[in-house]
């Protein structure tokens, strides 16, 4: 059974079977405190579009695709390390 299985499928857009070479999200990157991108395990960083396009290309591990007044974002899974909140990583400021 999926860590996913018991939500309803219209909280997820799309959720990703991750490589084996996945990489995790360590952090997020907030400007004047809002999310605008993510620090991953590899030490790198990246927008939300482009952590999105990570996780379409199954690039990440624990994330899910969601959908928001037609913007799509990560949203964490339960199971995941993060749990089902990527909010409760650290951040650091852009």
């Amino acid at each position: 059974m999926e860590a996913n299985a018991d939500l309803p499928k219209s909280i997820n857009r799309y959720i990703p079977k991750p490589a084996a070479d996945a990489l995790d999200i360590v952090g997020l990157v907030k400007r004047s405190g809002k999310i605008s991108g993510y620090r991953l395990s590899d030490g790198s960083r990246v927008n939300k579009a482009q952590g999105v396009a990570l996780a379409r290309q199954n690039r990440l591990n624990g994330v899910a695709v969601a959908v928001n007044q037609g913007t799509e974002y990560l949203r964490g899974l339960p199971g995941s390390k993060q749990g089902n909140h990527l909010g409760n990583l650290p951040a650091v400021s852009e």
